[in-house]
């Protein structure tokens, strides 16, 4: 069942959203060469707490920390570690859920780290784009399928491919809500949407093959191939005009 939230409880998203948002952009300074990603871990829940939200990941399902810490061809759920230091040339993806006054905002974003190649900030863009491409369709009187086959079709217009095990998803008073959302679809299909239901909106993208396999720690999923990932994702709520998207840094733009 997919939840409706009210105006009250979508002001309520908007506040971890909001913070979320500040999260983002103080990481993003922090993104450098040298740098653990435990460090970033640490900075992530400092600024979560000092704002009075709660790092909604860490214990969730087992997880241990309060982000997800994706380097290279991790495409998502890496544990930092203060062992992990970024180098010239990775890409990082960072995914953070907050939840304050008892409602969660998810997003991710890939960084470069220093001094990247093309190809690398070219797979951080088309994850972003991909976002870009399922904006017009977040809105009522769409299908869900509408989303979800924008997204791919970017995708794969790129030659990159998507994964088909992990997706986004509905959020609220929960991380993860009804309705599932595949980064592929078709057109035309699925729920119909309507205001105020909230989604977090990923597109995941592989450089290669979308085959994946998890590590021994049983979170972190990377490309079979060993070809880099980007990921991208905000909340965003649906209305009967422009969808309104609460996890974007102060000032950021699409």
């Amino acid at each position: 069942m997919i939840i409706i939230k009210s105006p009250r409880e979508i002001e309520l998203m908007a506040e971890s959203g909001a913070l979320l948002g500040h999260v983002l952009g103080e990481l993003r300074k922090l993104v450098k060469p040298g740098v653990s990603t435990a460090f970033l871990n640490d900075e992530a829940d400092r600024l979560i707490r000092e704002g009075g939200g709660i790092a909604a990941e860490k214990g969730y399902g087992g997880f241990p920390a309060s982000v997800c810490a994706s380097v290279n061809e991790v495409l998502i759920h890496g544990i930092p570690s203060y062992q992990k230091i970024l180098r010239d040339g990775d890409i990082v993806s960072l995914d953070i859920v907050v939840k304050k006054n008892g409602y969660c905002a998810d997003a991710c974003r890939t960084y470069p780290v220093g001094i990247c190649r093309e190809e690398d900030l070219e797979l951080i863009n088309i994850a972003k784009e991909a976002f870009k491409a399922a904006l017009p369709y977040c809105r009522v009187g769409y299908h869900l399928g509408d989303i979800e086959h924008a997204i791919g079709a970017y995708v794969a217009a790129k030659g990159c491919s998507v994964p088909r095990e992990y997706t986004g998803h509905g959020i609220g008073a929960e991380m993860h809500e009804d309705p599932y959302i595949p980064n592929y679809g078709i057109a035309g299909t699925g729920p119909l949407l309507k205001e105020g239901m909230t989604l977090a909106i990923e597109p995941m993208v592989l450089r290669g093959r979308n085959a994946l396999r998890t590590l021994k720690d049983g979170w972190t999923v990377v490309s079979k191939d060993g070809k880099r990932s980007s990921h991208y994702e905000n909340t965003v709520v649906i209305t009967d005009d422009e969808p309104r998207i609460l996890t974007l840094e102060k000032g950021e733009t699409l």
